[in-house]
């Protein structure tokens, strides 16, 4: 898709030359009448609220086909609850599914009373670009839907050069969560280990990023030892994946974003129950989210150095496999008894997260799907967050905020640490059900001492279920936004 910014007010909707019109209307305040500001549309928009077709409801839309002096021959009215810029992304979401399955080749897009700031154009792009997504990847007779050639902002005229701006850096974002969508939704006899170095390799020679893939011996000669546990009852041999942006000079300290990649977790010997297994395949939307958002950045190109480690390895019971009750010595030195084994990725985590420490991080992000806890504190609309230093995340939450990819953060209290509590190794990896997205995050604070550190438990918003099963993209977005505000950008 090709995303522009053009010049229009409000009056000019009419002359508007595009396949389809889509107008979000916010309830007004107080007593005032509804309106668009143009005389067609403002008739239709009233008599459909007399007849009761269309109300000023989150959600609502009107579809209306040749209006007369109108040039579209679609228009597309959609409710939006006010004109925040969360209720305006929900009303371009529901109006580009009102246009699902025909969706035309110049889609024009028009808000009501609101300007064409940045926040507009991530809505546009993003609404975009969910309307037209369908999974091919292994399902070839899938029906792809028409995918418009062309979409349109339409804004003020002393918005254009903003406008412009805004999109390209929306459509960078989009083209970051559509990377992080891909490889998640794939499945794991295709996303191994192997499948996302090779990605990641192909991402540095796409964007100009340094990457390394290291492979088994070097994982070895490292020493992470929490990391092979994980890696040994798999035959898919693991991969540890660095890369590298560079967009400040070499002697600034870079951010680390660290993305958990088990490619398929059967929990391992402590195996899982098998209903929703299918859904392990998702276990690495932490990897996922954060090679997408090295594509952003590429793309971007902040004024900040940023790297992303990627420990990747598949979780399955075998002969080799660790059992409850081993112990083994991470690449920090401390040991740690592995009382569940389907508490994983904790012990990969916790290797990269000391391997972060070599370049003199300014801040550290860990993201990964990390415990069921977390689904069940906060559900699947907020990805839990935990970190040691405050400033750290209050960016964090910010970010979220100007992403609309919401977190919320939940405590570290040291009173945790004594569930973690071994009498064979210097911790445990897994402590009592109770407050187990803390413990967990409690775990890898244990690896962070050097670095302001932040914790990203997605497991609640990385993928969706059911029958809308499928990889979010999140938190692509928030990660983007985060990287650029530590730019200035």
């Amino acid at each position: 898709m090709n995303f522009q910014a053009l010049a229009t007010t409000a009056e000019g909707l009419a002359k508007v030359s595009a396949d389809a019109l889509l107008v979000i209307v916010p309830a007004p305040t107080g007593d005032a009448p509804a309106s668009i500001g143009e005389p067609t549309l403002d008739a239709a928009l009233t008599d459909a609220l007399e007849q009761g077709d269309f109300a000023l409801k989150a959600g609502r839309t009107l579809y209306l086909h040749r209006l007369p002096d109108v040039k579209a021959p679609r228009v597309v009215l959609a409710a939006a609850r006010d004109a925040s810029p969360k209720a305006v992304r929900a009303a371009l979401n529901a109006a580009f599914g009102a246009l699902k399955g025909r969706l035309p080749r110049h889609v024009a897009a028009f808000v009501v009373g609101a300007g064409a700031d940045a926040a507009l154009a991530e809505s546009l792009v993003l609404a975009a670009d969910a309307a037209c997504y369908t999974y091919t990847a292994t399902k070839p007779s899938a029906d792809a839907g028409a995918v418009p050639a062309k979409v349109s902002l339409l804004c003020a005229k002393a918005e254009l050069a903003g406008a412009k701006a805004a999109l390209a850096q929306a459509q960078a974002i989009a083209a970051g969560i559509g990377l992080a969508r891909a490889c998640a939704n794939l499945p794991a006899n295709v996303c191994t280990p192997t499948y996302l170095g090779q990605q990641a390799a192909q991402l540095g020679e796409t964007h100009g990023l340094e990457v390394e893939v290291l492979e088994r011996k070097a994982i070895e000669k490292l020493g992470m030892g929490a990391f092979l546990a994980v890696a040994q009852g798999a035959e898919e041999p693991p991969r540890f994946i660095v890369i590298k942006y560079q967009g400040a000079g070499k002697k600034d300290a870079p951010v680390v974003l660290v993305g958990k990649g088990i490619t398929f977790d059967t929990g391992g010997i402590s195996l899982k129950p098998a209903a929703e297994m299918d859904e392990m395949k998702f276990d690495m939307c932490g990897a996922a989210s954060v090679l997408g958002t090295m594509r952003a950045v590429a793309e971007i190109k902040p004024k900040l150095n940023v790297i992303a480690l990627i420990p990747t390895c598949e979780n399955m019971p075998s002969g080799r496999a660790t059992r409850p009750g081993d112990v083994v010595t991470s690449l920090s030195g401390k040991t740690i008894e592995i009382l569940n084994t389907d508490a994983e990725g904790r012990l990969i985590l916790c290797d990269a997260l000391t391997y972060a420490e070599r370049f003199k991080p300014a801040a550290v992000v860990d993201v990964a799907t990390l415990t069921g806890a977390c689904i069940i504190a906060l559900g699947h609309h907020q990805s839990g967050l935990f970190a040691s230093d405050d400033a750290l995340a209050e960016q964090l939450l910010a970010a979220s905020r100007t992403a609309q990819d919401p977190c919320w953060r939940l405590p570290l209290d040291e009173e945790y640490d004594d569930a973690l509590k071994s009498n064979f190794a210097d911790m445990a990896n897994v402590g009592a059900r109770a407050g187990g997205a803390i413990t967990a995050a409690k775990f890898l604070q244990r690896f962070t001492a050097a670095y302001p550190w932040a914790h990203l438990d997605i497991a609640g918003v990385g993928h969706r279920g059911g029958a809308n099963k499928g990889a979010t993209g999140r938190p692509v977005a928030l990660l983007t936004h985060f990287v650029l505000a530590r730019a200035g950008a």
